[in-house]
């Protein structure tokens, strides 16, 4: 029995492990070969498809006015006082005149929307008799107006 160095260059008595001027000492550098070639394939693939994702059709499109938009928004205000009178572009009108007047700003323009403004005291059941008149006109694009609260008044 030799208690020297055995073919693996460890000592019996270390267990395994490198001891000693001539054993093997551990690997402490990052290999950064595969690292470089995955990058190295990604640039490939990117150069390759890149050109892919324009258009490789080349179109002279004619020019029209038609596809600009409007300037402002149109719309129409539609209120409610706390007797249940209704205001149609701060006029009184009738629920007949309403719908005449709703079913004109419709056919002006289908993305006209109805500002609703109604008081506190209005009952559920008008408000949504009003949309509905609205809604059988042709305009579905309906805001509901309201007002902040008063911020209070911070010290000096």
């Amino acid at each position: 029995m030799a208690f020297g160095r055995t073919s693996l260059g460890s000592s019996a008595a270390g267990g395994g492990r490198a001891v000693g001027a001539g054993g093997q000492r551990p690997l402490s550098d990052i290999n950064v070969t595969p690292l470089v070639d995955v990058m190295l394939v990604l640039l490939v693939i990117f150069i390759i498809t890149a050109p892919l994702m324009a258009s490789s059709i080349k179109l002279d499109l004619p020019q029209t006015d038609a596809g600009q938009p409007n300037g402002t928004p149109k719309f129409v205000s539609l209120s409610v006082d706390a007797s249940g009178k209704t205001f149609f572009n701060d006029k009184p009108v009738t629920d007949e005149e309403l719908t005449a007047q709703l079913e004109k700003a419709a056919a002006d323009s289908k993305d006209t929307e109805v500002q609703l403004r109604a008081d506190q005291t209005v009952p559920y059941g008008k408000v949504v008799a009003l949309m509905g008149i609205a809604n059988k006109a042709g305009l579905s694009r309906i805001g509901f107006v309201t007002e902040a609260e008063a911020a209070p008044a911070k010290p000096r």
